[in-house]
């Protein structure tokens, strides 16, 4: 066992917990990997998990079609979709989600600078805590650093999304409808925010998924450094 081996094992056993001491001890005779691969290994998943699955997020139909991050009204509003379509109106309730889905698909194209920020300020702490973490937990420490700045961009974006593709008009058509109908209770909703939330739960959707593929499909670890850094979780 080589020195650099044995002083990366001591920053280890000061820094990480005893589990992390014991999944290191595992590595193959010979094998060495420090704090600062470790790291650019999450970087690297995380940058591979935004390319690949938030950018399917910004092109057409990139959430209408995905059934795991689809936008439906909130639960509260259900009724509308449900109400016009038991009188024949099903193209104009498909119109007004369809819409809802559009304007997220335009606000996550601002996402990737941030998310490029947060990933850029991953240390060798975060990377310990998230590759022993839950399977999920490269997604949640996304969360924690990008939800507010991504809520601050994607609802103005979404706001001015509805307007230009006349989602407003649109809307203001199907809550119309909806109100004509009789014995029901009026509605006048205002999505913007809700619509911005549920960008955002699409947005770590997908970057859990494809954590979820390198943490447990050795065939996802596309390179040398992923394949390594990741074997420390296995």
């Amino acid at each position: 066992m080589n020195r650099k081996l044995l002083a990366v094992f001591f920053i280890l056993s000061l820094t990480a917990c005893v589990e992390l001491q014991q999944v290191v001890n595992q590595l193959p005779q010979g094998e060495t990997i420090g704090n600062d691969q470790i790291a650019s290994g999450l970087r690297q998943a995380l940058d591979f998990g935004i390319d690949k699955q938030v950018t399917k997020l910004t092109q057409t139909d990139g959430f209408y079609k995905n059934e795991l991050v689809k936008i439906l009204l909130p639960e509260e509003l259900q009724k509308v979709d449900k109400g016009l379509r038991d009188i024949g109106l099903s193209n104009l309730a498909d119109e007004g989600l369809k819409l809802l889905n559009r304007a997220a698909e335009d606000a996550v194209k601002e996402a990737t600078p941030i998310f490029v920020d947060a990933v850029n300020g991953i240390t060798f702490a975060d990377a310990k805590n998230i590759l022993l973490g839950n399977d999920d937990a490269a997604t949640q420490y996304l969360t924690s650093k990008t939800e507010a700045a991504l809520y601050a961009k994607f609802n103005p974006v979404i706001k001015n999304s509805f307007s230009k593709v006349g989602a407003d008009e649109i809307w203001n058509n199907l809550i119309n409808k909806y109100n004509s109908i009789p014995f029901t209770n009026d509605v006048n909703p205002d999505l913007t925010d809700y619509v911005t939330g549920e960008a955002l739960k699409g947005v770590y959707t997908m970057i859990a998924v494809e954590e979820k593929e390198i943490r447990t499909k050795l065939s996802s670890r596309t390179t040398d450094l992923l394949r390594k850094v990741f074997a420390l979780q296995d």
